[in-house]
């Protein structure tokens, strides 16, 4: 429905009003007038008559008839037109005189109205068509007596025509009088009209920008009492609005960037359980988009049968909910989670908060932790156990039998130096760690060419000794790196090829330079890999044949060793094997040679 201003609604209203009172105004003026006109006329006429009474009286006796009718011509041949009409009818209502119309063609007029009342006495009064003339005249009669006995009768008459025309001159120039008025009014109408809805326009122009935020405005003070007062509360009310809305936005961007910055995951729901709110870090938990998860139901955005048990307790209870959650993402993620019923709005129940507490990585330490401690003791037992055996059996024979006692010393030996090597290993380790995380480790330009070429010296005798050949292919590369670590890397992939290499073949090492990384690749042809072990070959004391491992002489750290190497470096270390065809192990340096841990 098409809403008007209020200025349409008052203006029409102001001017009808007005109209209509110009026009009853009119309407009684000119009634009035005509009414006073005709009792004007009608008071002449009277007074003509008896005048004209008294002159055809004279001693009680009625004046000749020829004496009546040159009296009425009288004054015929004196009016100028717009004198009355003189008639004078006998009781009979034969006419003996008139000033405008021939006697003897006139007829009888007993059964006048004014007549009939004259003859009675009074004063006979009527207006009405002339048959005679045939136009609307005034008639005023009075009966001319002696002793109480009508002789004649006096009629005086006056055309309403000419009254008419007065009348229709009055009402012209009141018409035109009321349309001055009327459009004086109108103007003075719009004028009033817009005085009182502008200031009504600007204060709604000014809600309208308090509505949309814009709390700058005031509202300007009118000497309206009514309309003061309203300002005054508008202002006021913007006032108090802006000051509290400032604060529940600073509220809001506090809450917004302590809610963003968490590393806990929070989702707030609502009484019946829809999302309300879900910060970055739960979003990122459960792969979830924060605006599609609003309004919805949690068993809608979270699938999990626990979570939704949690929700549901927290809102049906007043204390802290706790519990463990395991999503089967990313490989698995593990939450601690607390839930919290919020406060109750009135005779609302409130919603609950839920915190999810990301502890995968502590999970999964704890495991690395119980395996690395089983995996130490394993390795650790193995020698020592071997250690105590041959010991034992030496008190036992005694050192009688010097071969057997010889080999006894010598497979101890074997088993200390194995024990020497694991402790040294997890020396190393131990060190890389604590290094890496004080920023201990010192970084320079060095040529990798060299550092690749002093590293293959190194293992030169490990390889001479099982004929295998080591071939270096290099690019003159310079790159930040803490040249002893890098080395003792290559070391231990050189070394690691060379253990599983078969005699006679080739161990090679190639250093290039791409648009991304510097590569150092160490490639052997031994036995090759299954793809099943590739993952977890850089883990600690992970070794794919423990047999051919200890029979080799391995700790199974050397692999880790060379992963914490290349994590300090900020470089990634890859293997890629096919079994039967040889492996391929990779360090990847950036082209700086640095990363965020020394940089």
């Amino acid at each position: 429905m098409l809403k008007k201003k209020l200025i349409w609604q008052l203006y029409p209203s102001y001017l009808l009003i007005t109209l209509a009172a110009l026009f009853v105004v009119t309407t009684y003026v000119t009634h009035a007038f005509r009414s006073f006109y005709l009792q004007q006329k009608e008071a002449e006429l009277t007074r003509l008559a008896y005048v004209i009474k008294g002159q055809i009286v004279q001693d009680g006796h009625l004046l000749a008839a020829a004496q009546v009718g040159r009296l009425c011509n009288t004054y015929a041949e004196y009016g100028q037109g717009d004198m009355p009409r003189v008639t004078v009818i006998l009781p009979s209502g034969k006419v003996i005189g008139d000033s405008k119309e021939d006697i003897k063609i006139m007829e009888n007029h007993a059964n006048r109205p004014e007549f009939i009342q004259a003859l009675d006495g009074q004063v006979g009064t009527r207006e009405r068509k002339s048959p005679t003339l045939g136009i609307n005249m005034k008639y005023v009669a009075l009966a001319a007596e002696h002793q109480g006995v009508p002789l004649a009768v006096v009629r005086t008459a006056e055309s309403v025509s000419s009254l008419e025309n007065v009348l229709s001159r009055v009402l012209w120039k009141t018409t035109w009088c009321g349309l001055v008025v009327a459009g004086m009014v109108a103007m003075l109408s719009l004028v009033v009209s817009r005085r009182l809805t502008q200031p009504i326009e600007v204060m709604q122009t000014i809600a309208q920008r308090f509505s949309e935020g814009d709390f700058s405005p005031r509202v300007p003070i009118w000497s309206t009492h009514e309309l003061k007062s309203l300002a005054l509360t508008l202002n006021k009310m913007a006032w108090q609005l802006d000051g509290r809305i400032r604060m529940v936005t600073s509220q809001r961007n506090e809450l917004e960037a302590i809610l963003t910055s968490m590393i806990e995951g929070v989702i707030a729901v609502d009484r019946e359980g829809h999302v309300v709110r879900v910060n970055r870090a739960a979003a990122q938990f459960l792969n979830i988009d924060p605006e599609q998860a609003q309004g919805h139901q949690i068993e809608e955005v979270i699938r999990d049968v626990e979570l939704q048990s949690l929700v549901i307790k927290t809102l049906e209870g007043t204390q802290v909910h706790e519990g463990s959650l395991s999503l089967p993402l990313d490989g698995g993620l593990y939450f601690q989670v607390h839930g919290v019923r919020l406060p109750d709005d009135g005779d609302q129940p409130g919603g609950a908060v839920i915190v999810l507490n990301d502890v995968t990585r502590i999970h999964r330490l704890e495991g690395v932790r119980r395996d690395f401690v089983a995996n130490v003791s394993h390795e650790l037992k193995t020698p020592i156990t071997s250690i105590k055996g041959f010991v034992e059996a030496l008190i036992e024979t005694g050192f009688e039998d010097k071969d057997q006692s010889t080999r006894y010393l010598g497979i101890v030996a074997k088993h200390a130096d194995r024990l020497n090597a694991i402790i040294d290993d997890l020396l190393i380790l131990s060190r890389l760690e604590e290094n890496a995380a004080h920023r201990g480790l010192s970084f320079e330009p060095a040529d990798l060419c060299e550092v690749v070429q002093s590293a293959v010296e190194l293992s030169s005798l490990k390889a001479l000794e099982k004929s295998v050949t080591l071939d270096v292919a290099c690019d003159s590369v310079t790159a930040m790196v803490n040249a002893p670590l890098l080395e003792q890397a290559v070391v231990n992939l050189i070394d690691n090829a060379i253990k599983y290499s078969d005699t006679g073949t080739q161990v090679t090492v190639r250093v290039q330079k791409s648009q991304d990384c510097i590569c150092i690749a160490v490639s052997d042809q031994g036995c090759g890999i299954s793809g099943d072990h590739l993952g977890r070959l850089f883990e600690r004391f992970y070794v794919v044949d423990k047999g051919r491992s200890r029979k080799l002489g391995g700790t199974g750290l050397g692999l880790a060793i060379v992963k914490h190497i290349a994590q300090v470096h900020g470089a990634r270390v890859d293997v890629t094997s096919q079994v039967g065809q040889g492996s391929t192990f990779t360090i990847e340096l950036p082209l700086q040679g640095q990363n965020s841990d020394h940089s």
